[in-house]
């Protein structure tokens, strides 16, 4: 079996220095479409768009720490840890989750941690739950988790792991918002490090049963962090604490994100779906949990 749970979890921790700057940071925001508010009238590019893009007001998204250092350790080359072989176009984004544990600086120098920290048997797909922990000199900064599906490498039997899926927000949301991805969303998100094909070859996009290249689910998870931080939290990007996604569907670059929000003592709930297809669900059982 290309995926052997009881090794892949068993193996030695990846460890590694990362270092990112604020170039690195105003790339990834421009990445998710940051510097242009299409739902405020005036100029093309918003003045509270510059804390995004203009080193002199820069502060870091928090999502920021998924591609910080190129990502590293990174999905792609944590799918060649011990106990895991598994072809790259049966692989997919399922889900997401960070905790932040200080805002994290414009510039640093960390060293991150990364592990297999749990593997799941879903039956029709083997579910890998990729852990990276990074800290500084000051101690930890951020922990990511990421929930990647292996389809076809499932019904070995094992635990089936827990449940994501969370009741429905009740009532209508307090705030929506639109944001279009554009066409090249994907071609400029990709220069901060997830450099799968899936995103940019057509002919590998359709190995992968798409009709052309999907938006990278963490460009959506960005996007929709953006907006809830711009929307609901007075644009403050320290107010976030922890963001954990399930990516229930596909985004094509060129398409809209209809983001929908509720709020609730400490957190928002958000629902996000792609307005051309009918709001057909992209991320779901989202939640922001801030100060």
């Amino acid at each position: 079996m290309p995926i052997d749970a009881a090794k892949a979890i068993a193996a030695e921790p990846r460890t590694g220095e990362i270092s990112w700057t604020p170039k690195d940071v105003q790339l990834y925001h421009l990445g998710i479409g940051a510097g242009a508010r299409p739902d405020i009238a005036g100029p093309a590019t918003d003045p509270d768009e510059l804390r995004y893009t203009l080193e002199s007001r820069l502060h870091v998204l928090p999502s920021f720490a998924t591609v910080a250092g190129a990502g590293s350790p990174g999905v792609i080359s944590s799918l060649s840890m011990p106990g895991i072989e598994v072809d790259l176009a049966r692989v997919l984004h399922g889900g997401q989750s960070l905790t932040v544990h200080r805002p994290v600086p414009v510039a640093g120098t960390a060293t991150a941690t990364g592990r297999i920290a749990a593997v799941y048997d879903k039956g029709k797909a083997a579910v890998l739950v990729m852990r990276t922990e990074v800290a500084d000199a000051d101690g930890p900064l951020w922990t990511n988790d990421a929930q990647i599906f292996v389809r076809g490498e499932g019904g070995w039997g094992g635990d089936r792991g827990p449940s994501a899926r969370l009741e429905p927000p009740a009532g209508d949301p307090d705030k929506v918002v639109e944001r279009p991805v554009r066409e090249d969303q994907a071609l400029l998100y990709r220069l901060s490090g997830d450099l799968n094909p899936l995103h940019a070859d057509p002919e590998f996009a359709k190995i992968a049963g798409f009709d052309r290249p999907i938006l990278h689910g963490l460009c959506t998870y960005g996007i929709t962090l953006k907006a809830v931080v711009d929307t609901l939290l007075g644009g403050d990007v320290t107010r976030v604490r922890s963001y954990v996604t399930r990516f229930a569907g596909v985004v094509f670059p060129g398409e809209t994100l209809r983001i929908r929000m509720w709020r609730q003592e400490g957190r928002v709930r958000v629902e996000v779906g792609a307005v051309e297809r009918g709001d057909a669900p992209v991320l779901a059982d989202t939640i922001v949990e801030h100060t």
